[in-house]
């Protein structure tokens, strides 16, 4: 009698998978490029491994210039060849204009930085102070005495060495003197803490995370205590910014102007409806300062 129950509800079964398979309308065809095999749920993640620069590249060799990669639930584009980049970069540049989610970003100042901001009105607005404001040519070259002094200091000091020098930390020593004195107007005496955070912020922003990518296992961040980790640093961050943002307003000083000094002017000047609040303001510290640092120590560390 079992067997009977058994066998009439597996025909049951097959007869409505064959039913909604010939009602289902087949779902067309894509024309995407070419893919390695992937496992469910992961996707390509157990082929990326520690190295991904290296294991990418040798996928691309074998798949071709322009790759599709399964993240997860993320898909990822992968572009080896100067036409596929071109492609990408210029003439469909609108297309892939926008930025991966990151939790980490998101949780210091909800990703209004031009990093991690959305494609659109608010990210051309904050584009264009940093590109008129910030970075023009007459605002870079007004620093450029700032830099030779820092280099004639961080010379002083190696040459002043009793002892052998690690150069990779007075590099990162280096790099942040002149972004502090650039952006913030001065060098805080703080024994390193704002570039042990921007170190940290690093770390973090290259993490992984699983949960970006296989969201039911969001849960992960909590136990391995990255969560804990994201939150302290942006606090940290946050009480240093803001000091530093009320100790500009406080002064209000003639003379050269630094980028937090530029950022509160053109928040009192600006008009067109685009409002620069403090958040704003602090995000767009965050990002001229810690972009700066890493890619110096990056280029560094490779040297």
């Amino acid at each position: 009698m079992l067997s009977e129950v058994a066998l009439f509800s597996l025909f049951l079964l097959s007869i409505l998978l064959i039913k909604k398979w010939l009602i289902t309308p087949p779902k067309p065809m894509k024309n995407l490029p070419p893919s390695p095999p992937k496992l469910p749920i992961l996707g390509n993640l157990h082929q990326i491994g520690p190295s991904p620069h290296k294991k990418i590249s040798s996928l691309a060799k074998k798949h071709g210039p322009l790759m599709l990669l399964h993240l997860g639930k993320v898909p990822l584009l992968v572009a080896s060849s100067a036409d596929a980049a071109r492609d990408i970069l210029k003439t469909h540049d609108q297309i892939f204009s926008n930025r991966p989610n990151s939790s980490v970003a998101n949780a210091i100042y909800e990703c209004k930085d031009i990093a991690f901001s959305a494609y659109g009105d608010y990210w051309r607005q904050m584009k264009g102070i940093c590109v008129n404001h910030l970075l023009s040519s007459k605002k870079v070259q007004s620093f450029k005495d700032v830099r030779e002094e820092e280099v004639f200091l961080m010379m002083e000091r190696i040459r002043e060495a009793k002892s052998v020098v690690n150069l990779s930390e007075m590099f990162a020593d280096f790099a942040n003197d002149v972004i502090c004195r650039v952006a913030l107007g001065r060098k805080y005496g703080d024994g390193g803490k704002f570039k042990k955070v921007l170190e940290e912020l690093g770390v973090l922003l290259g993490s992984f995370d699983v949960g970006e990518f296989v969201p039911w296992l969001w849960w992960i961040k909590f136990v391995n205590g990255m969560s804990g980790r994201v939150r302290g640093v942006a606090r940290d961050i946050d009480e240093f910014l803001e000091f530093v943002v009320r100790e500009h307003v406080g002064e209000r000083g003639e003379g050269e102007k630094d980028f937090v000094d530029v950022l509160l002017e053109v928040q009192r000047n600006e008009r067109g409806g685009f409002v620069l609040d403090d958040v704003s303001i602090k995000a767009l510290i965050l990002v001229s300062c810690s972009i700066s640092f890493l890619l110096f120590c990056f280029a560094i560390s490779n040297l």
